[in-house]
């Protein structure tokens, strides 16, 4: 069975060389190639995908917000980035948001199919220069605080943990037997007590000044 790959990447030249690379190799079927995410979720539903190539920084839509966008509807999809720059922040946002991996846009050809195959497999697979600005991101406790600096209660904090697994509005209320409604009210509440404005920032938060 071939690995269905769509492709988001604005640079035309890019995104053609990858659909070439792809869809002419053994066991992987390039299903859609995109120069952005205005209409990714009817793209989805459309051509179904195992894995998505996902370019950060796109006009619009940007591929953080649209890993958010993916996984709150279709959290089974597995998404690899890539990137041109080595930037701390904008890897740490795309795997908070859901992403599985992420490589720079120098990658070798082979490596690229084998970070999509390991994606695929549910692995994580990294650049070596990311993997380690990860570590370090994961590994610097300066920027911890108090986990009860901001007051959260304990069903607040219990879907903020939800959050940080990457589970949708839906499985949230599922998981805590509440209405969808009732998970909104909640994630408002979180956001204006983390003096946040969206899930990514949200999870960051969380995970830097281990809230939860």
């Amino acid at each position: 069975m071939n690995i269905r790959v769509a492709i988001f990447e604005d640079n035309n030249s890019l995104r053609n060389g990858l659909y070439q690379l792809i869809d002419g190799s053994s066991g992987f079927e390039c299903v859609g190639a995109y120069p952005d995410c205005s209409n990714i979720l009817q793209h989805i539903v459309a051509i179904k995908p195992d894995v998505l190539l996902m370019d950060i920084g796109m006009p619009g839509i940007s591929g953080i917000e649209a890993v958010q966008i993916v996984k709150d509807k279709h959290p089974g999809i597995k998404i690899l980035m890539q990137t041109i720059f080595e930037d701390s922040e904008k890897i740490f946002q795309s795997v908070c948001a859901g992403a599985s991996g992420y490589i720079l846009k120098n990658t070798s050809p082979s490596r690229i199919l084998e970070a999509i195959r390991e994606t695929f497999e549910g692995g994580a697979p990294m650049s070596p220069s990311i993997a380690s600005k990860v570590l370090k991101i994961v590994q610097d406790t300066s920027l911890s605080v108090q986990k009860n600096s901001f007051h959260l209660s304990e069903r607040e904090k219990e879907i903020l943990a939800c959050l940080v697994k990457g589970m949708s509005y839906k499985l949230i209320a599922d998981n805590c037997f509440i209405s969808i409604d009732t998970v909104r009210g909640h994630i408002r509440s979180i956001y204006e007590k983390l003096h946040v404005n969206s899930k990514s920032e949200a999870v960051v938060k969380a995970i830097r000044g281990r809230i939860v």
